[in-house]
């Protein structure tokens, strides 16, 4: 897949911090309840921390309970790109940006009670927030 963002790992480590480098480009997982935007409550709108695509509407964001933002789904189906992960000895789907290529987290299908059954558990160092207007 063609991605429209593609920098190289340096210019990367130079717009990112050393925590979202980690997260975003080397597919690292921040400690669970530690994210600020956790218990973000606010309308808005949240978006890929490397390249500011959209990618999930705060209407579907829910309080799953597992210690990072969950959603039950993207803003539009190619917003994000799933991928097989097999790591740590288990199989699981990696989420990452379509845009940027960048790891956002994984998604589950344990997200009962929305209305899509998913559970988009992501990296608050991964995602951008920008509040509805008022």
């Amino acid at each position: 897949m063609a991605h429209e963002v593609k920098k190289s790992d340096a210019e990367w480590r130079d717009e990112l911090s050393p925590e979202q480098f980690a997260v975003l480009r080397e597919a690292a997982t921040e400690r669970p309840w530690t994210g600020e935007l956790l218990d973000e409550a606010r309308s808005g709108l949240y978006t890929c921390a490397a390249c500011g695509a959209e990618l999930f509407k705060s209407g579907t964001k829910f309080d799953s309970g597992c210690g990072w933002p969950s959603f039950y789904e993207s803003v539009r189906p190619e917003a994000v790109t799933l991928i097989e992960d097999t790591s740590l000895g288990m199989k699981r789907t990696e989420v990452r940006c379509a845009t940027c290529d960048s790891h956002l987290g994984h998604v589950f299908d344990d997200g009962f009670g929305t209305p899509t059954g998913d559970r988009y558990c992501m990296n608050s160092l991964a995602l951008g927030f920008t509040p509805a207007a008022e």
